[in-house]
């Protein structure tokens, strides 16, 4: 299955991959590895998509309902598809932290010791959050709570690969995104640049580095905002939302083997 390996030094027994558009059974506009039970791809087809994914896998990836907030799941061998959350978290071998995107940008991240793997949903209501608390915030406390559980000992350093996603060049928003940023952070202003009149153009990856690096995240490794990351600029690897309006969505996953 075509994909994109991240390349990060990840510590022994953490594994992760991100899907493409390439490399599944799924019919135009959906073509071809559609992963989205939520947008209106043939229910079959997206069925037979996610077995394919899980077995490039080789793990059990667990599919949220993502809702742009800044809810943190933990997940347990129990856990089912469906779970309203935008990120999640857990220290079960075999269990995939995965979450679905078609601009947004897709954050994973574990501990140093390979404790703990995470997931999260960055779109831009979820990373900027309210009064200073996103997604980020909340999945890396969360992953530093789990990994330091797991091991009874103090929190090892996080490590973080960000995902493709819409890139600085086509991500035109309005002002009060611009503001939302800016009301918590002074110096996300420079992550903008104007666009269209009345518009600006954000740097989704470099927001999400920002705010790692404001979590003590330093090892922040991935999409640096480059035309090969963007969803909307590379049609032929990525679903893209901006792009097409009806699009699948492709999945990026970490777990502990």
């Amino acid at each position: 299955m075509d994909g994109v390996q991240p390349q990060w030094p990840a510590p022994p027994g953490v594994r992760a991959w991100c899907s493409t558009r390439a490399g599944g059974v799924s019919a135009p506009p959906y073509d071809s590895m559609n992963l989205g039970d939520h947008v209106g791809d043939d229910s079959a087809a997206v069925q037979a998509n996610r077995s394919r994914f899980a077995g490039a896998l080789d793990a059990r990836p667990v599919f949220l309902q993502q809702v742009h907030g800044s809810h943190t799941a933990v997940l347990g061998l129990d856990a089912r598809d469906g779970l309203p959350a935008d990120a999640c978290v857990t220290t079960e071998r075999g269990l995939a932290c995965t979450i679905m995107v078609a601009d947004c940008l897709p954050v994973l991240l574990c501990d140093a010791a390979g404790r703990a793997v995470a997931a999260a949903h960055a779109g831009w209501r979820g990373l900027a959050g309210a009064q200073g608390q996103g997604i980020l915030e909340s999945v890396v406390a969360r992953l530093q709570a789990l990994a330091r559980a797991a091991a009874g000992a103090q929190p090892s350093e996080i490590l973080a690969w960000l995902g493709p996603c819409i890139g600085p060049d086509a991500f035109e928003v309005g002002p009060e995104v611009k503001a939302a940023f800016e009301a918590q952070d002074a110096g996300a202003a420079a992550l903008f640049r104007r666009g269209a009149p009345g518009k600006w153009l954000a740097d989704l990856p470099g927001l999400a580095r920002r705010r790692l690096q404001a979590l003590g995240v330093t090892r922040v490794h991935g999409n640096d905002g480059g035309a090969a990351w963007c969803t909307v600029g590379n049609p032929s690897r990525f679903f893209s939302h901006r792009r097409d309006r009806l699009s699948g969505r492709f999945a990026a996953s970490i777990w502990l083997a």
